[in-house]
């Protein structure tokens, strides 16, 4: 994604677990089950709010070092 359209869609840094779900094309329960399991995309809390920083997500996203199946 590029830096002008994240800025436009994701005018926040930090997005909220539905926001970064959406992002990452699943479903927010997995954001869920992902964060419960450590594994998933670095997370953290502002405010008592689990929120993900957009460059953790992306790097995430690329990494190509996760197990994928099938």
């Amino acid at each position: 994604m590029s830096d002008d359209n994240r800025k436009r869609d994701y005018p926040n840094r930090f997005l909220i677990t539905k926001e970064a779900a959406k992002l990452l094309r699943v479903n927010s329960r997995t954001m869920d089950n992902w964060r419960s399991k450590g594994t998933g995309p670095a997370w953290r809390k502002h405010g008592g709010k689990v929120v993900y920083a957009i460059e953790e997500l992306e790097r995430y996203s690329g990494d190509d070092n996760k197990t994928h199946v099938g």
